[in-house]
C-alpha cells in the first residue's frame, strides 16, 4: 500500500505546489515625488488589468544620483528585477555598453511598433548605442530661456533675444532700470555651480549644430575657438558685465535659479521646462508675466537645447522579456503619455501628443516645446560620460570663478577626459 501511495502523495503535493505558486510578476522600477509614484502605480495596477501580466512598482529615490545607484547594483549583479525601469539619458550609453540593456529593435520590428511618433534625433543620438536600440523616451527634457514678458514690454523689446550678444544688450538695459528700486535684481541666471547643470549650459552656450565636446575614434576635442568664447562669455556675465549674481558659480542650480526668477529679481532665466508650471502658480510674483523661447545663440551659430529627460529600457536579465516590452509599449502609448502631460505636466517622449487639443489646452507653452525638442542634443552617448563630466564640470567652474582662463581650463579638461577616454580604447 505504500509503495502505491507514496508516489501519488508526491504527485499530488506537486501540483499543489504548482497551483500555489505565484506567476512571475514583472519589476517597474521608478522614482520620483510623491504624486509622481501616485500617477505611477496607477498606470502599472491598470497595465496589469488589461493586458494580464502581474506587474508591481518598485520605488526609487528621488534623487537621481540615489536612482542610478539603485539600478547599477541589481544591474551589476545580472538580477531579473527591476524588469523595466526609467533611466537619465546620460545613464543609456555607460548601460548599454555594460551588455545591460535589451534590444528593443527586435520587438517593435516584430509587431509592427511604429517609431516615427517619436523624434528622430532624441531616439538615434540618445537611445540608440552601437546600431542597438537602448530604450524609448518616456519624458523628454531640454534646456528653454525663460523671459519677463512685461519687462521686455517696459523697456521698448518687441521679442526676447535670438543671440547671446543680444542677451547681454538688454539685460543690461533692464537691469539698470530695475536695480533703481530693486537693487538684488540681475539680467540673466543660469546654472553655473559645479555640478551636472553646468555642463548642461555649457553646451548651449557653445551654440553649434555638432557636439561642443567632439569625439572621433575615441578622441576628445574640447580645446576650440568655439569653446573658448562660450566660456569666456559665461564668466563675464558674472564676473565682467555683472548680469549674473556673483553666486552663479558657488550656488546656482535649477531651484536657486527657478526661485531667483520667480521672486522677480532677474528679466532672463535659463532652465528646464519644468519651470513653467512652478511660474504660473497662484502664489507666484511672476504668474501671467513669462515667456519661453529658444536658447540664444552666437552669430552665425546655431540655437541648441541641451537634451535631458527620462527614458525607459528593460533589462537584459528580465526573466519576462516580451512582458516587459508589453510595458514599455504600453507606457510610451499615446494614451499613457497624455495621461503622464495632463497629470503631472511631463513633457511627452512623442511628438503626436503635443498637438492634443486637451493636452494644448492645459499646457498652451507646449505648442513651443515642440519645435524646440527638435533641435535639442543629448550629452555625448558614450560609457565613460560620468567621468568626463566630472572633469568638465571641475574646471569650467574653475573658469567661472576666475580661478583659472578659459582657455586654459579647456585644454586642461581636454587632456583629461582624453586620459579618461584612453582607458575604455
Amino acid at each position: 500500500m505504500k509503495k502505491i501511495y507514496l508516489p501519488l502523495l508526491a504527485a499530488a503535493l506537486a501540483a499543489f505546489s504548482a497551483c500555489s505558486k505565484k506567476p512571475a510578476e514583472l519589476v517597474f522600477s521608478v522614482g520620483g515625488a510623491p504624486n509622481e509614484i501616485e500617477v505611477w502605480e496607477r498606470i502599472i495596477k491598470r497595465f496589469s488589468e488589461e493586458k494580464g501580466v502581474p506587474a508591481s512598482l518598485l520605488r526609487q529615490p528621488t534623487d537621481s544620483d540615489q536612482r542610478r545607484q539603485g539600478l547599477l547594483v541589481p544591474l551589476k549583479s545580472e538580477k531579473a528585477n527591476p524588469d523595466v525601469f526609467l533611466a537619465d539619458i546620460a545613464w543609456i550609453g555607460q548601460f548599454a555598453a555594460s551588455g545591460w540593456l535589451e534590444d528593443l529593435a527586435p520587438y517593435a520590428a516584430k509587431d509592427g511598433t511604429d517609431l516615427k511618433p517619436f523624434w528622430p534625433k532624441v531616439v538615434d543620438f540618445a537611445d540608440r548605442y552601437n546600431g542597438q536600440l537602448s530604450a524609448l523616451p518616456a519624458y523628454v527634457d531640454a534646456g528653454l530661456l525663460y523671459y519677463r514678458t512685461d519687462l521686455l514690454n517696459k523697456y521698448g523689446f518687441k521679442a526676447p533675444p535670438a543671440t547671446w550678444p543680444e542677451l547681454l544688450s538688454v539685460s543690461l538695459k533692464i537691469q539698470a532700470g530695475e536695480k533703481k528700486a530693486n537693487p538684488d535684481f540681475f539680467g540673466f541666471v543660469w546654472q553655473g555651480a559645479q555640478y551636472e547643470g553646468l555642463v548642461c549650459d555649457f553646451l548651449e552656450f557653445a551654440s553649434s549644430g555638432e557636439k561642443a565636446i567632439a569625439f572621433s575614434d575615441g578622441v576628445v576635442k574640447l580645446d576650440t575657438p568655439e569653446n573658448i568664447r562660450a566660456l569666456t562669455f559665461m564668466r563675464d556675465t558674472i564676473a565682467k558685465n555683472r548680469i549674473s549674481p556673483p553666486n552663479t558659480y558657488t550656488e546656482m542650480k535649477e531651484e536657486e535659479v527657478r526661485t531667483f526668477f520667480q521672486e522677480g529679481k532677474a528679466a532672463f532665466e535659463r532652465n528646464w521646462p519644468y519651470a513653467w508650471g512652478l511660474h504660473q502658480q497662484a502664489d507666484s510674483p511672476v504668474k501671467g508675466k513669462v515667456g519661453i523661447a529658444p536658447m540664444p545663440r552666437f552669430p552665425g551659430g546655431t540655437s541648441v537645447s541641451t537634451l535631458g529627460g527620462w527614458h525607459i529600457a528593460v533589462s537584459r536579465f528580465s526573466d519576462d522579456k516580451a512582458g516587459a516590452w508589453e510595458l514599455v509599449k504600453y507606457i510610451t502609448s499615446p494614451a499613457v503619455q497624455k495621461e503622464l502631460a495632463l497629470e503631472l505636466g511631463w513633457n511627452p517622449g512623442r511628438m503626436d501628443v503635443y498637438s492634443d487639443k486637451e493636452v494644448l489646452k492645459a499646457y498652451p507653452h507646449f505648442a513651443h516645446l515642440e519645435k524646440i525638442f527638435a533641435n535639442a542634443y543629448p550629452r555625448p552617448n558614450i560609457p565613460y560620460y560620468t567621468q568626463v563630466s566630472s572633469i568638465l564640470q571641475r574646471h569650467l567652474n574653475s573658469a567661472l570663478s576666475g580661478a583659472s582662463e578659459p582657455g586654459a581650463a579647456l585644454k586642461a579638461a581636454e587632456s583629461e577626459m582624453n586620459e579618461a577616454a584612453a582607458r575604455y580604447r
